[in-house]
């Protein structure tokens, strides 16, 4: 089977997408940021060198330091599909980025999006 092109595109590639995304709807980068280093275990350091690295999908959630148990705790559907229905792991960990981003331009208090509550 094929990888999704999404696997190869750089992170970097993507992030200012999410950034876009969340300060139309008045959030911060700073906030996309927290979202990213809840899931995966990156310190801001580490994020900040996979963003200059152009480090690819598969790769930033493969090294993920940590990723975060909690995740299994997002529902809810990006781009027609149950998050928590995704088979592929790789995916799936996108798709749960994606739904953070979403959670966040929607307006969701940062507690409720990081499952603190």
């Amino acid at each position: 089977m094929e990888k999704h092109k999404i696997y190869t595109m750089s992170f970097a590639s993507v992030y200012p997408h999410y950034v876009t995304k969340a300060e139309k709807k008045g959030r911060t980068k700073e906030e996309v940021d927290e979202i990213i280093r809840w899931l995966t275990g990156y310190t801001q350091e580490d994020l900040e060198a996979v963003l200059e690295n152009k480090t690819d999908f598969e790769t930033f959630f493969a090294e993920a330091p940590q990723m975060n148990t909690s995740r299994n705790l997002i529902k809810g559907v990006v781009c027609g599909v149950r998050v928590e229905n995704i088979e592929e792991p790789t995916m799936r960990e996108i798709r749960y980025l994606d739904k953070l981003i979403d959670e966040l331009a929607k307006g969701k208090a940062m507690e409720k999006i990081l499952r603190m509550g």
